[in-house]
């Protein structure tokens, strides 16, 4: 039999008591005891068939709960609760939203076997239909509060079929959540199209979006679809967008009203029928007021507006972006490379990130083929080692403190190894045992 996963979220259910009535057979089990440890098994992997365990008195909000299922949709959830779980609002309204089936406890082990059987039948069946949620969505790596929000405002905006206008700062992941609008909307079977109006000569922009027969100009040797006949369909993503020449945003303008386009060299119309979503560095309505974008195209444009929050708004998230990013480029890294060492990760937070997620890419990367240790430091990632003595803090006083530092980061590096560790540090292991009294470093 093939082994499928299986992800069982206890909140405040008899998690042990369920899973021994599972079938021994046909399922790995991936077990979270909260909402939020839910959240992080989804993003690390996602999973077919959720099983949601609910007890009297169950932790997390009725709006934390909605976040999870409603982001998670290509899960299908099998439900488990105790019977008085059932007299709260929040719960029944939870089981006719959100779950494929539920169950009372004490549960039949048959009962929950069939629903978990067909629920794995629905997942398959439903992993490739057409507005069901995609795991690209789960690409956009982070828990905070502001991530959540724009998860939630992506999941409502995709399936509409108005205009979408993504403002953030370079680096900060427009793209990203373009992909995740079109991956979990109706179009998700068809093109996604995407330009960079800024990388692009403003002479060749309006041969490239619409198109042109041939003969249209010299070396126009056969005709050409542009990228609007190409994305029909689907989705056209227009990145900084506020760089089109205002000449270019006539044209886009039209298109956008009528739904048809001309080629080049063409007198005959062409109807396309496409998705539009536009990304901008820069804030539209300061252009309009200096007069370097048309304001009627700002107001076709901003129907359902999104605001991609700068890493530094989101922090909190610098660890697990770290630690994603580390594992998706571990092809580079120094094969002796197991992690990040805490000052690292003291630096990461303490630096400002104005590249933001593009920049952290970038310095992980570089640390994973450059680092010579078992683990990354801050110079590794070019950044300032952090301080966290007082301002008068003495030579010998920062020695001592950068030797216990050290000593911390190698144990960490080899799982509390002190034979590895003092061969990474190049002393003895009864020097390394004098160096941790020393310091009065336990484990």
């Amino acid at each position: 039999m093939s082994t499928r996963e299986l992800l069982v979220v206890s909140l405040g259910g008899d998690a042990e008591a369920v899973t021994a009535a599972l079938p021994h057979t046909g399922w790995t089990l991936r077990v979270a005891s909260d909402l939020a440890g839910a959240r992080k098994a989804l993003l690390e992997k996602p999973c077919p068939v959720g099983l949601l365990l609910v007890g009297a008195t169950h932790p997390g909000s009725a709006e934390d709960m909605d976040l999870l299922l409603e982001l998670q949709q290509s899960t299908q959830w099998v439900g488990v609760f105790a019977p008085s779980a059932l007299q709260h609002g929040d719960c029944r309204r939870l089981i006719i939203q959100h779950l494929s089936d539920f169950h009372i406890w004490p549960v039949d082990a048959a009962l929950l076997a069939s629903s978990l059987e067909h629920a794995c039948v629905r997942a398959t069946q439903g992993a490739h239909k057409p507005g069901t949620a995609q795991p690209a969505c789960l690409a956009i790596v982070g828990n905070s509060p502001a991530i959540a929000g724009l998860r939630r405002q992506i999941v409502k905006v995709a399936q509409a079929n108005a205009p979408v206008l993504i403002w953030g700062e370079s680096g900060s992941g427009k793209e990203l959540v373009a992909q995740a609008i079109h991956q979990h909307s109706p179009r998700a079977d068809k093109p996604f199209v995407a330009m960079n109006c800024g990388a692009m000569p403003a002479s060749l922009i309006q041969s490239e979006l619409f198109g042109y027969e041939r003969g249209a100009f010299t070396g126009a040797m056969r005709e050409k679809r542009g990228l609007i006949e190409s994305a029909d369909g689907g989705t056209l993503f227009l990145d900084e967008v506020g760089d089109l020449a205002l000449e270019l945003q006539v044209n886009l303008l039209r298109f956008l009203q009528e739904g048809s386009i001309v080629r080049l060299g063409a007198s005959r119309p062409i109807a396309v029928d496409v998705r539009v979503i536009a990304a901008s560095h820069m804030r539209l309505d300061e252009a309009v007021r200096a007069g370097r974008f048309r304001e009627d195209l700002l107001y076709r444009l901003n129907v359902l507006p999104l605001a991609v929050p700068a890493l530094r708004e989101r922090k909190e998230d610098l660890e697990l972006l770290a630690h994603h990013f580390f594992q998706r480029f571990g092809h580079d890294k120094n094969p002796r490379l197991a992690g990040f060492g805490k000052r690292a990760l003291q630096a990461l937070h303490q630096h400002d990130w104005p590249g933001n997620v593009r920049e952290l890419i970038n310095r992980i990367r570089r640390a994973m083929v450059m680092s010579e240790g078992r683990l990354i430091t801050p110079l590794d990632l070019g950044l300032q080692i952090p301080f966290e003595g007082n301002q008068g803090e003495g030579l010998e006083d920062a020695r001592v403190r950068a030797e216990c530092e050290a000593i911390q980061d190698s144990l960490q590096g080899h799982a509390n190894n002190k034979t590895l560790a003092a061969r990474d540090l190049g002393v003895s292991r009864m020097t390394l045992y004098r160096l941790m009294d020393k310091h009065g470093i336990s484990l």
